[in-house]
This record gives structure tokens, C-alpha cells and sequence, in this order.
């Protein structure tokens, strides 16, 4: 091994892209840490791995405060922190319930602020001069597009860019990676059909996160976009 990571964590975990990262990460020898609402779900990938699992709602500041607590005395202050969380709520713009839309904003923006700022102030307690460690974010198509229908979703990941650009300005001088990817395609998983290469593969994602964290530190890339060829731009 080449890298100087040695623990990880992912937030709003689950069985597609974050599964594909545990398993990237524990191959390179690094000890995971997988959070979300609901763990029941983490089990088969916490069971083939040895990841540990914690509840956590990435929305609520002390839950998120616990989560950092709880992870670094089971494994650590992660060298990576990863937030893959995000709302969903579709509809005509009309008929978009309020509590819906803010709520969909509190998981998708706000709560990778709260994960972004404990993972800083953690980093930067390390020693100056170095590679501090590094924060990932994962948006998505709506990132830099706004569809139809889907107003609360562009919302939250449009704000989830502006957080990871902010955060990579302000932190790459003082050695903590910044990186924003804009997952342009639908994932493939179980159960979800469609002709060759037209799904990105959640593993292939996963080796793009790991080439980014892999950067040298005199060229660093802050945002990564990733689609199958057949997807226009």
C-alpha cells in the first residue's frame, strides 16, 4: 500500500455505491465506518467487510456530533469522511409540500455541512504541512442541472456543490482534499435493468473516488463527473 489512510467513514450508506466503497477501502486495508438512518440495511455488506455500522441522522447536529465520537473510539478519527446522503421529493412544483421540500434540503445540504465541518475541525487538529485527510461529497445530475418535477432535489445538490467548492477553497491550502462528484447517469443495482453500459457501475464510481484520493497533492482535482458513454451531456 501507497496511501497514508487508515480509516474511513461513509455517511448515508447503503447496498449500491457506499457498499462498493467499503469494500475498496477495506481491500486497501483501511477500517470503515458506515452511518445511516436505518443499519438493518448494512448488514450483508458490515457482515462481508467487518465495517461497523451506526444509526445516525445526518440532519440533526448532535446526532451527527455522537456519530463523530462514536466512530473515532471504535476506530479511530476517520482519514476519510464521505457523505453520500441526500432527500428526494419529486412532483409538480405546485403541489410540493413545504415540510417535504425542507426536509429534503436539511438531508441533501445542510447535513453535509454538519458533516463537513466536524470532519475539518478534526482534520485540522492534525499537524500542519502534511496530508490532513479528505472529504468527499456525492452529487448527482441535478448538481448542475435543474429537471422538471424535481425542483426540491436540484435545490439540495446545487447547494451541496456550492458547500464542497467553499470547503475545497478554503481547505486545500491547508492539506485536507476536497472532492465533489457529479454522478451523471442512473447507478446499476439489483433489480434494475437496462442495455450494456448504459448504468454505471457503483465499483467503477468507487475506483474514480479512489484515483482522486490518490492525487498528488500539486494536482488535485476538487470535482470529478461520471457518466456511461451513452448518457448526453
Amino acid at each position: 500500500m501507497t496511501h497514508r489512510f487508515g480509516s474511513a467513514l461513509i455517511v448515508g450508506a447503503g447496498p449500491g455505491l457506499s457498499a462498493s466503497l467499503c469494500r475498496l477501502f477495506t481491500r486497501e486495508g483501511i477500517k470503515v465506518a458506515l452511518a445511516a438512518r436505518t443499519i438493518a440495511k448494512l448488514a450483508p455488506i458490515t457482515e462481508e467487510t467487518g465495517a461497523h455500522a451506526f444509526a445516525v441522522d445526518s440532519a440533526e447536529p448532535l446526532q451527527v456530533q455522537g456519530l463523530f465520537d462514536a466512530v473515532a473510539e471504535r476506530i479511530g478519527d476517520p482519514d476519510i469522511v464521505v457523505y453520500n446522503a441526500s432527500g428526494r421529493t419529486r412532483g409538480p412544483l405546485i403541489d410540493l409540500d413545504p415540510a417535504e421540500v425542507a426536509r429534503t434540503l436539511a438531508v441533501s445540504a445542510y447535513g453535509g455541512f454538519l458533516v463537513g465541518q466536524l470532519a475539518a475541525k478534526r482534520l485540522l487538529l492534525r499537524p500542519e504541512g502534511t496530508l490532513r485527510g479528505a472529504i468527499l461529497f456525492t452529487g448527482a445530475s441535478a448538481s448542475v442541472k435543474g429537471y422538471a418535477r424535481s425542483a426540491p432535489f436540484a435545490m439540495g445538490k446545487f447547494a451541496l456543490r456550492g458547500l464542497a467548492q467553499s470547503m475545497a477553497r478554503e481547505l486545500a491550502p491547508q492539506g485536507i482534499h476536497v472532492g465533489h462528484f457529479i454522478i451523471d447517469g442512473g447507478i446499476r443495482a439489483a433489480g434494475r435493468a437496462g442495455p450494456p453500459d448504459s448504468l454505471l457501475d457503483p465499483d467503477a464510481i468507487a475506483a474514480s473516488y479512489w484515483h482522486m484520493l490518490q492525487q498528488p497533492r500539486n494536482a488535485w482535482t476538487w470535482e470529478m463527473e461520471l457518466r456511461p458513454f451513452v448518457e448526453s451531456f
